[in-house]
């Protein structure tokens, strides 16, 4: 393509937080430009984030539905080639598929629905409109966690035994959703956010690193989930035994209750051969961690000679020199990078390559809420496993 993608907006106005990380993500390699949107309920706040962003009066819609069955009636040189959402939870579905339906690409927010009713369609209808879902997942787009993956399944550690994967957080330790925190009040809303909070809203994230990093899909869990702070209607904090294909066992705690903590999402793996752990909090370095060897630092940007050298997909998805970090908004800029050459390579009717495939789709979004559904379910048996329902 010879042009920038064009993106519409539905959500992320200056009332919210998510939408300027995407923006910055989105906007990061210059191949995407932001062409309409409505940003916000709120018609006043979605105008004046509108006039901010540089984006027409006239391309600033008051309904989603509006601004889908407008741009759709556009000439192709000016319609927007694809919608990002970045609204709560319960408003993905209906934008995502009515867009899907009308021709649009689509980035939404993770969970990807509140429900796996919806996760199966949306599915459904890619599959059968061939329009291309980007979920974002972010974590899995750091050079470091792609080379952990590489290295599985290159074999370097052998068959996989143990995955241990972590994310506690501490933001939600008071009634906060009672304190005038609007992101809080509707995450712990079941009828805005579904129906766990800490499973859906982080426990998702490590869940698809299990998966992605490991190239492995649970099978059973058995979960204990818990709201310690009196008057949460969801889930605080849990803590999840797993099962894997090819015999492998984990451990998974998502904790939104774990005060003094910011985001610290990391991931411990260990074949027969050996380990590798990384954490968000210091995103540059993966441990390697081999039998009868000492720990190994890889890092992002370096060119190591073979046989330690990086793979392709870990520099890829690298922007910066070695020894310069790289962090969440790079990480983020990665999958709409990978996203958006896929949607042009699509257009040009060329195959997009392995690397630019490398990001998280509707697939993974399935996934996602068929692992909440099973660690409630599982909590709320009185079995000590749960078969995983996909």
């Amino acid at each position: 393509m010879k042009r920038k993608l064009r993106m519409g907006m539905v959500g992320g106005g200056n009332d919210a937080f998510i939408g300027a990380v995407h923006r910055i993500a989105a906007f990061m390699d210059g191949k995407i430009e932001l062409v309409c949107g409505t940003f916000s309920v709120n018609r006043e706040i979605s105008l004046q984030s509108g006039e901010d962003l540089f984006v027409p009066e006239e391309r600033v819609y008051v309904s989603y539905q509006e601004m889908i069955e407008q741009e759709a009636k556009l000439p192709d040189g000016e319609r927007m080639d694809f919608v990002t959402i970045v609204t709560p939870n319960f408003l993905h579905f209906e934008p995502a598929k009515l867009a899907l339906e009308s021709g649009f690409d689509v980035v939404v927010e993770k969970p990807m629905t509140v429900s796996l009713e919806e996760a199966l369609e949306l599915q459904k209808i890619v599959e059968r409109t061939g329009r291309t879902l980007c979920l974002t997942h972010t974590y899995s787009g750091y050079p470091m966690v792609k080379q952990a993956k590489a290295m599985i399944k290159e074999g370097h550690l052998g068959k996989i035994r143990k995955i241990l994967v972590e994310y506690p957080q501490g933001w939600l330790s008071r009634l906060t959703e009672r304190e005038g925190n609007a992101g809080a009040a509707w995450r712990t809303d079941p009828k805005r956010s579904g129906k766990s909070l800490a499973m859906g809203d982080i426990g998702t994230h490590v869940a698809h690193l299990a998966e992605y990093v490991t190239g492995l899909r649970i099978t059973e869990v058995c979960a204990d989930l818990t709201s310690f702070v009196e008057g949460r209607q969801l889930d605080d904090d849990g803590s999840v035994l797993l099962r894997f294909t090819e015999g492998a066992k984990g451990v998974l705690t998502a904790s939104q209750i774990c005060a003094g903590e910011e985001n610290a999402v990391r991931f411990r793996i260990y074949g027969e051969k050996g380990g590798v752990e990384w954490a968000n909090e210091d995103p540059n370095n993966l441990i390697v961690k081999m039998l009868d060897q000492p720990r190994q630092y890889y890092r992002t940007g370096n060119a190591y000679a073979a046989p330690f050298t990086l793979s392709t997909f870990a520099t890829h998805n690298t922007r910066i020199p070695a020894g310069h970090p790289e962090g969440l908004l790079e990480s983020f800029a990665n999958i709409y990078r990978n996203f958006a050459a896929t949607v042009a390579a699509k257009k040009d009717g060329k195959t997009p390559t392995p690397e630019q495939l490398d990001f998280p789709n509707v697939n993974d979004g399935v996934r996602g809420m068929a692992f909440i559904d099973t660690v409630v379910a599982s909590n709320e048996s009185n079995e000590k496993w749960t078969k995983f329902v996909i």
